[in-house]
């Protein structure tokens, strides 16, 4: 492994900043980062950290590059779309070029309960660059499980989160939010829009917060959830009940692992004959069906009665049933499947 000497014209700008100097710099490049997630805030945690001299980046994304990405999803460009190349070779291509001393590992797969715990192998800090909720409950308890700091973000519209969650030290996910809400229920990029600038802000705290966290300045961690909204000019730090008082966390409190252990994870299945995958929550909720075709309708067309919701545009077709069970057609693919539903129902 090279040493700091080796490298310090690259990195001299990072080593006279005080808060990481030579010692530091060491620590980043013998470090191992996962990003869940290249996409708004994947490509610019990956960029970022690749040329901070991360030793390490393991990328794991489902989805591929579209022309749709390309105003907020800054490393990749119109050839990327036009191929529909894998979000993470995509990236792994570009930081290829930027700094070729990081170890970059890619996988294109869908994180689920079945490979979380492999992925995370030897990661010492999670940055969620992630879409849906499930997922982010999936890294809270493999977070848990194998103590690894993991740093939560999210952007949509004008307004972002973001929150450093340290296993068994502070409170976790859960704490904030026990369950993921009801499918069609909270807004998502394709549905209500994004600034791009908001998913490089989000994206440039959380690889702060990773950097203090490899560096070992935990002192200089943010303690709190920050919500922050850039058209309106606001910045609110809101206080969390610590992990020993979090009595109602499944988590922190009973250590009960449930997304980890498949409880919670959404299956999918083909349906034979239709070229349509189903997708199914293990626990089913009602979704409200008028209130998720208010929110499709600037979309493509929706119609729905008191059972189920048909929604159709240009590259997609889902039915949602009452339940909270759906439907994408036109496809066998489960991980395209996925990816449509997230993007156009939410979790």
């Amino acid at each position: 492994m090279k040493s700091v000497s080796d490298n310090l014209e690259r990195y001299s700008r990072q080593i006279l900043f005080p808060g990481v100097g030579s010692q530091g710099q060491q620590h980043l490049i013998e470090s191992r980062v996962a990003i869940v997630g290249c996409g708004a805030l994947g490509t610019v945690q990956a960029e970022t950290l690749c040329r901070a001299g991360i030793g390490h980046l393991t990328l794991i994304d489902r989805d591929f590059v579209e022309k749709s990405n390309l105003q907020r999803q800054t490393l990749f460009n119109e050839e990327d779309a036009e191929k529909s190349l894998p979000k993470a070779i995509a990236v792994k291509q570009h930081l290829n070029k930027i700094n070729s001393l990081v170890n970059i590992e890619a996988h294109v797969v869908d994180l689920n309960y079945r490979n979380a715990e492999s992925l995370m192998e030897g990661i010492d800090c999670i940055l969620d660059g992630t879409d849906n909720f499930e997922t982010r409950f999936l890294l809270n308890d493999v977070s848990y499980k194998k103590r690894i700091p993991w740093i939560y973000g999210a952007a949509v519209g004008s307004s972002g989160l973001t929150m450093t969650i340290i296993p068994r030290q502070t409170p976790c996910f859960r704490c904030i939010m026990e369950s993921p809400p009801l499918p069609g229920s909270t807004p998502t990029c394709d549905t209500a829009g994004i600034l791009s600038p908001i998913a490089s802000i989000v994206s440039s705290l959380q690889v702060t917060e990773a950097i203090k966290i490899l560096t070992g300045k935990t002192k200089q961690l943010n303690s709190k959830l920050l919500c922050l909204d850039i058209w309106k000019n606001s910045w609110q730090w809101l206080e969390i009940a610590s992990s020993s008082e979090s009595h109602d966390c499944p988590v922190c409190h009973s250590g009960k692992l449930e997304f980890l252990t498949g409880n919670h994870s959404t299956s999918t299945t083909t349906l034979c004959g239709r070229d349509s995958v189903q997708i199914f929550q293990s626990k089913g909720k009602k979704v409200n069906l008028p209130e998720l075709g208010r929110r499709l309708q600037l979309l493509g067309s929706v119609s729905f009665n008191r059972f189920l919701l048909r929604f159709k545009c240009k590259d997609a077709e889902i039915i949602v049933f009452l339940d909270g069970r759906s439907i994408v057609k036109g496809t066998s693919n489960h991980q395209l499947a996925r990816s449509l539903y997230s993007r156009y129902i939410g979790n």
